[in-house]
């Protein structure tokens, strides 16, 4: 047998093993915050990088374009008769790649170019794919943009009144619900009424939220929706990848086709497996108390940091986003990243509604609790992460020798508290 069968990749290429052990490194000793991301399990991980990365499968479950496929069929089968019990839905289709490809394979599904689509603005909170001008869902259809209320009492809150005036006097073919960095709990049922008033299509894309939906946190979509689609990663603390869901037989149909052949070839079957593990995992009781844990966690955050003086875009949370208006103390999203980045908390700067700063600067952060909360982080904790947050960014407006004396302290608090909750033993 040749060697290259036996040889771990510490000895075959020690080159990417160091990268690897570096990113291990890193991920062992910073506190990852960003709301996108999470820390899966052994399992997953074993999954993922398992023999059925060997296989090539076109097609689907008893209908492949290959011989050979009897044993990833049963995984596909599996992780298929999960994900259905899990969201409690009747068909899903799991070869998407990412969420962004779930979603432009319901376009393709769906609509024809140039159709109408209405969807929140980036601005607001919601995702590229949902119509910004930058990504094709914004090139190839008419999007048309809902956002947040400006001011009042619901300040930040998704404006349903704009929603439903700008359906009626656009008449899209499909309206997405769903955001990237809206903290709170969205009216699915309202978002249904507003479609069928204008017969449109309703698209959630519960990418953030799944996990919490799972978790029974977090109303499920699926009822009202005619189609969903979402990562497998983020809250649900699974495998990279997508899944989209619907109760219609006929819409099914179309998004199978859409997505094989007309999207994309062979589907990532090591990937499909991890996704098993995943949804096995989120089946199981403690799934729920992790789901709490998450949302419990977000919320001490965001109350220790607007008793630190800062303000929480609408206000708190109902989920796993913490979403931080950085304008009343006079800083940026991109130096407060890379300040907080420096002591070892990860997060990601972001838009406010009605922001003043262009992208790359921002007036915001974007923090998020499922990768803590997977390491075991609790509510003390977060109390401690808010605070220290809180210094970190509190310094930027300190002389530079009292700045760097604080991000030494808080540096070495953050890994004293990573050391009490460490993951994994090897890089793979």
């Amino acid at each position: 047998m040749s060697e290259i069968y036996n040889q771990s990749l510490k000895d075959s290429d020690p080159e990417v093993f160091a990268t690897l052990s570096k990113e291990l490194k890193r991920q062992q000793n910073q506190i990852e915050l960003i709301a996108s991301e999470n820390i899966p399990s052994l399992a997953v991980l074993n999954a993922q990088g398992s023999v059925m990365t060997n296989k090539y499968a076109e097609g689907y479950p008893g209908r492949r374009y290959y011989g050979g496929c009897e044993f990833v069929d049963q995984a596909e089968e599996i992780a298929l008769e999960r994900v259905k019990k899990l969201f409690n839905c009747k068909f899903a289709n799991l070869q998407s790649h990412s969420g962004a490809q779930a979603n432009q394979a319901v376009f393709l599904a769906l609509l024809q170019p140039h159709d109408t689509i209405l969807g929140m603005s980036l601005a607001s909170g919601g995702h590229l794919t949902h119509g910004a001008k930058p990504n094709i869902s914004g090139k190839w259809f008419n999007a048309i943009q809902y956002g947040v209320k400006k001011d009042g009492n619901d300040k930040d809150l998704i404006d349903y009144d704009e929603v439903e005036q700008l359906a009626k006097e656009h008449k899209p073919k499909m309206i997405i619900a769903g955001a990237s960095a809206y903290p709170r709990i969205i009216d699915w049922k309202k978002f249904r009424q507003i479609s069928d008033d204008v017969g449109a299509y309703l698209v959630v894309d519960m990418a953030h939220y799944s996990g919490l939906i799972a978790g029974k946190q977090y109303p499920n979509p699926i009822e009202h929706a005619d189609v969903v689609t979402s990562t497998t990663h983020k809250t649900l603390r699974g495998a990279r990848s997508a899944m989209i869901l619907t109760n219609n037989e006929d819409l099914i149909k179309k998004i199978n086709s859409a997505v094989f052949p007309g999207l994309q070839g062979g589907p990532l079957m090591h990937v499909m497996a991890a996704k098993a593990v995943t949804f096995g995992e989120a089946l199981k009781p403690e799934f729920v108390q992790y789901s709490k844990n998450v949302i419990a966690n977000a919320k001490v955050l965001s109350e220790t940091l607007v008793n630190r003086g800062f303000r929480i875009v609408t206000g708190g949370t109902d989920s796993h986003i913490v979403w931080l208006d950085l304008t009343p103390k006079n800083l940026t999203g991109d130096k407060a990243e890379k300040l907080l980045e420096d002591v070892g908390i990860a997060c990601n700067k972001n838009a406010i509604p009605y922001d003043p700063n262009p992208p790359k600067i921002t007036s915001g952060l974007r923090f998020g609790t499922p990768a803590a909360t997977s390491r075991g982080f609790n509510t003390k904790d977060f109390h401690t992460v808010g605070n220290m947050i809180a210094d970190v960014l509190d310094s930027l407006l300190l002389e530079e020798s009292e700045r760097e004396e604080i991000c030494t302290t808080t540096n070495k608090k953050v890994i004293g508290l990573c050391s009490n909750y460490p993951i994994y033993n090897e890089a793979y």
